[in-house]
């Protein structure tokens, strides 16, 4: 079974909302198409974030890869934050997310960044050995805090 992994446009607008949405739920928030929708619209109308979906050989979507560029003051470059990865469950397993990573990282070669940034959570184990498998290294110099601003 072959993946095909392209940038997301507008016109693919309706079928990465699909699967964001999916990915919305299964991070226990509820589901809401035309929300998810006009939030991806805006990012992408903005060009504040970059798309990739991934598509079998009969242009079903298997999943997506959302991504932030961030900057580093002390390192002097530009950083790909992966921010969102999502596989549909029938797709797992099949190296659909890797593809997908892979993407990424050809993706911030082609942006001249000094590396790809990611978090998981910490229970979650499986996505943490995919990233351990391809190449990527748990953080040991620093921490990361958040603060929710109301």
């Amino acid at each position: 079974m072959s993946t095909l992994i392209s940038p997301v446009t507008l016109a693919e607008l309706n079928q990465v909302t699909a699967l964001f949405n999916q990915y919305m739920v299964f991070y226990e928030q509820a589901s809401n198409p035309n929300k998810y929708r006009a939030y991806l619209k805006e990012r992408l109308d903005k060009q504040e974030a970059d798309i990739f979906i991934a598509y079998d050989e009969h242009q079903e979507a298997q999943g997506f890869v959302l991504n932030y560029t961030s900057f580093s003051s002390v390192s002097l470059g530009k950083i790909i934050v992966l921010n969102d990865l999502f596989v549909v469950p029938e797709h797992r397993q099949k190296g659909v997310a890797e593809a997908l990573i892979s993407r990424v990282k050809a993706f911030a070669k082609e942006q001249e960044a000094i590396r790809v940034d990611l978090s998981t959570a910490k229970d979650n184990v499986k996505a943490q050995a995919l990233y351990e498998k391809i190449g990527f290294e748990q953080g040991t110099k620093f921490f990361n805090y958040s603060f929710t601003v109301n």
